[in-house]
């Protein structure tokens, strides 16, 4: 493992130091691009605005309309938290603001697949609905739309999702109004909203058009900031990219959360998951609540989680929130077998240099469909290579369905295209984007799939790409190795494109033994201090001195709170000192 101090431009840390912001978070923010203090201002107010989406009128209209004249709405949602919160905002959004018949439909991720396809289109039909709105999903459901049309529906598409193309030129649905920020000529400035966001933004427009048509004034009119911490969750469990808009949107639901303004089903499932609203953080929602609401997605009926978060009924919410903690158990334990298989599988691959393939391909006709993204994630950590995990299709056994993880410098989508075009026939269907995506193979053309994506990877990825390499903050010095730096670096939003402070120095360890599941326990001397550490996943002994990248965190235990470090990785080298 490499480990790179990121780059702190000085006269950006100092611009914002002059601004009054404390000299760790000074250095923090302009190492991650911030450059004056009016950035990091959460304040909604400082939003985007709106009508910088591209569409965003002719959906207000839409909906404006359809709402006048007690129009009957469906939504088609995603079958992931990102989906599901976008499903929930729009409920509850749109009969805030006088929807009388509102109702949602979300594709069964193994029997109808991604997206509005025609025959979820004629589901939608058959229900009466006059107007379907898709949410994080319909940007490239071309078939799915125009279905949709000649079954006299009108279509609203919001997405976030890259559009189709079609010989190198970009295709849009027929849609009635489509807002997406990734759609040509749209100039709004973040094209990192995630679903919910989206919709989101389309109720704060309709929320204006609807004010217009004199249905209430400013003092009047429904608040909408309800929302937000449902769309915290969904951007944050999305993974998308924490860019100045999104870190308000998020911060602005974390404050509610803390305040105990949330949704009823959102305060069980951190009730379930054993986490406290009041001190909330981005880290809830990726590795706490999103799980719990996507494991519905992967292993039963993605249903259960928009009623989870749709709900005001107290008793009715607990019960959900219990059935997505049990769903959840399941899926790790179904992903802890599948892991560890798939890991023994990827160890076979290994060549006499123990270095693997600059590519992974594991199969197993016991591995579930649901959850082949999350082991291809965890083996992709692992081994630091491109991964795809296939599992046989519930739908055609003769079939297999694969999902894929990727690093930087490989584009997982842009090699699927090129494998298409050089082994045509064997992949029957894929998608997505770089770091990840999907696809459907003839089970008899594993071997060709997993070579030709091999050779790719040969071509593709040279051996600086192959060699992880992690980002820290350089050293933190002895004397903020304390509970009150920790607690200041809770307060801001880290994430995607944002990440959370990783330090790293030459440490020297004191004691070390292995604990729970496999876990390692440590203790540093740091200047004549003793700080503990814990590095989760890692049972084979450190050195007495090693250069490590670590978390600064907090161990609360027993009405004490003592610093601690999470240690996250160790410079190559390192593990023969």
């Amino acid at each position: 493992m490499k480990i790179t101090p990121r780059d702190v431009p000085p006269r950006s840390a100092w611009a914002l130091e002059q601004a009054g912001i404390p000299p760790l978070l000074a250095r923090l923010y302009a190492a991650r691009g911030v450059t004056q203090a009016d950035e990091l201002d959460d304040q909604l107010a400082k939003l985007l605005p709106p009508r910088d989406l591209a569409g965003i009128d002719d959906a207000a209209q839409l909906l404006a309309q359809a709402i006048e004249t007690q129009q009957r709405v469906c939504i088609v949602a995603d079958y992931d938290c990102d989906g599901a919160t976008a499903c929930t905002v729009a409920l509850r959004g749109l009969r805030s603001l006088g929807a009388q018949h509102v109702d949602y439909l979300v594709p069964d991720r193994a029997r109808d697949g991604y997206g509005l396809t025609p025959p979820i289109a004629e589901r939608v039909a058959q229900t009466g609905a006059q107007v379907l709105i898709t949410v994080d999903n319909g940007i490239a459901s071309l078939e799915g739309v125009a279905r949709a049309r000649e079954l006299g529906l009108k279509v609203l598409v919001t997405d976030h999702h890259l559009c189709a193309s079609l010989d190198g030129q970009t295709v849009l649905p027929a849609a009635h109004a489509i807002v997406n920020p990734n759609q040509p000529g749209c100039a709004f400035a973040s094209k990192s909203l995630a679903g919910v966001g989206v919709m989101f933004y389309v109720l704060l427009h309709l929320r204006a058009v609807l004010r217009e048509r004199g249905h209430f004034d400013a003092q009047h009119q429904p608040r909408l900031d309800a929302l937000l911490p449902l769309v915290a969750l969904g951007t944050v469990a999305d993974v998308v990219k924490l860019d100045a808009n999104n870190r308000r949107l998020v911060a602005q639901g974390l404050k509610r959360i803390r305040a105990g303004a949330m949704p009823p089903g959102m305060a069980a499932l951190f009730h379930v998951a054993g986490r406290e609203p009041q001190q909330a953080s981005a880290q809830d929602f990726g590795f706490a609540l999103g799980p719990r609401i996507n494991a519905a997605g992967r292993l039963a009926d993605m249903t259960l989680g928009i009623t989870c978060l749709s709900t005001d009924d107290g008793q009715q919410a607990v019960e959900l929130a219990q059935q997505l903690d049990a769903i959840n158990r399941e899926r790790r334990e179904i992903e802890s077998g599948m892991k560890e298989q798939a890991q023994a599988i990827a160890e076979g691959l290994l060549d006499l240099d123990d270095a693997p393939p600059a590519a992974l391909c594991v199969f197993d006709s016991d591995f579930h469909e649901g959850v082949v993204g999350i082991v291809a994630s965890r083996l992709k950590d692992k081994w630091h290579r491109p991964t795809f995990v296939f599992a046989m299709s519930s739908q055609d056994e003769d079939q297999l369905k694969g999902s894929g993880r990727s690093i930087a410098g490989f584009h997982l989508r842009d090699a699927l295209d090129l494998l298409a075009k050089r082994h045509p026939g064997v992949l029957l269907k894929f998608g997505g984007h770089a770091m990840a995506a999907g696809c459907t193979i003839a089970a008899d053309e594993l071997d060709t799939f997993e070579q030709g994506l091999q050779a790719i990877a040969d071509e593709w990825l040279d051996a600086d790409a192959l060699t992880r390499e992690l980002h820290t903050d350089g050293a933190l010095a002895p004397e903020l190795c304390t509970v009150a730096t920790a607690e200041q670096l809770q307060v801001p939003v880290w994430g995607q494109g944002f990440a959370a402070p990783l330090f790293s120095q030459e440490l020297r360890v004191q004691s070390q033994r292995i604990v729970g599941s496999g876990h390692l326990q440590l203790k540093f001397d740091v200047a004549g201090q003793t700080i503990d550490g814990i590095w989760f996943g890692r049972t084979e002994p450190l050195p007495d001195v090693a250069r490590l990248a670590y978390q600064l965190d907090i161990n609360a235990f027993r009405g004490q709170r003592k610093v601690q470090f999470i240690v996250q990785g160790m410079a190559s080298g390192d593990e023969g000192l």
